[in-house]
């Protein structure tokens, strides 16, 4: 009877620790979110309970492993928190989100197998992270690489001029947001609308020097 009590324990404790996390994750409209987080880590509990389960029913029958199946939980949540990273333009967004799933995967083993200290002290300690450090990383981030920036290069349709330009950014190593192609009435020529972030005003001054002096850019104008 007290296994069946410790297992309700064990399963509310997952769910409220996952719970916290996926609130964070829902707050900041993420794909997977509240409830999402709740049921990849009351369901990873469920694992390492029925592995303790099924070792306390059949070891005396024969030799088992008990960690086994938390390590499948381990390696097989990767599918789910891939479908979470979405690529959009020439940036990648999921990525903290795949990774609180795999971390709530792991809180949810914790709790599974009664190691209450670790998976309570691992919550709070990913919430404090979501929550409170992304202003920080925001931060460095913007120190790192600057402000962003809207560049617009004016280029004939010759071949190779893209691969020319993206090559002057590549260079550099200067971080591109988005890029796209803008209308044009005059057949002979197109505009790139460039969103990027420049890391001083040395580098931009010599980033768009070499973009003027590519043979069929016409015009290169910083906003």
């Amino acid at each position: 009877m007290d296994f069946y009590l410790d297992t309700v324990l064990r399963l509310f404790l997952a769910s409220a620790l996952g719970g916290l996390i996926g609130y964070e994750r829902e707050s900041v409209q993420r794909p997977a979110g509240f409830r999402t987080h709740i049921l990849v880590c009351v369901g990873s509990a469920l694992v390492m309970i029925t592995s303790l389960f099924i070792f306390n029913r059949y070891s005396v029958f024969t030799s088992l492993d008990p960690a086994r199946l938390g390590a499948q939980v381990i390696s097989g949540i990767g599918f789910l928190g891939a479908g979470t990273i979405i690529r959009e333009g020439l940036s990648v967004r999921g990525l903290t989100t795949a990774a609180s799933l795999w971390a709530v995967a792991c809180i949810g083993i914790a709790a599974g197998v009664g190691f209450y200290m670790g998976a309570v002290l691992a919550a709070i300690i990913i919430y404090t992270t979501l929550l409170l450090l992304k202003k920080a990383e925001k931060n460095i981030a913007q120190r790192k690489r600057g402000k962003n920036e809207t560049l617009y290069v004016r280029l004939s349709k010759k071949d190779g001029l893209m691969a020319s330009v993206h090559g002057v950014f590549e260079k550099h190593g200067i971080a591109l947001k988005s890029v796209e192609y803008l209308k044009e009435n005059d057949g002979s020529e197109r505009t790139l609308k460039i969103t990027l972030a420049f890391r001083s005003t040395e580098e931009r001054a010599l980033a768009m020097d070499e973009l003027f002096s590519i043979d069929g850019v016409s015009k290169v104008e910083l906003v």
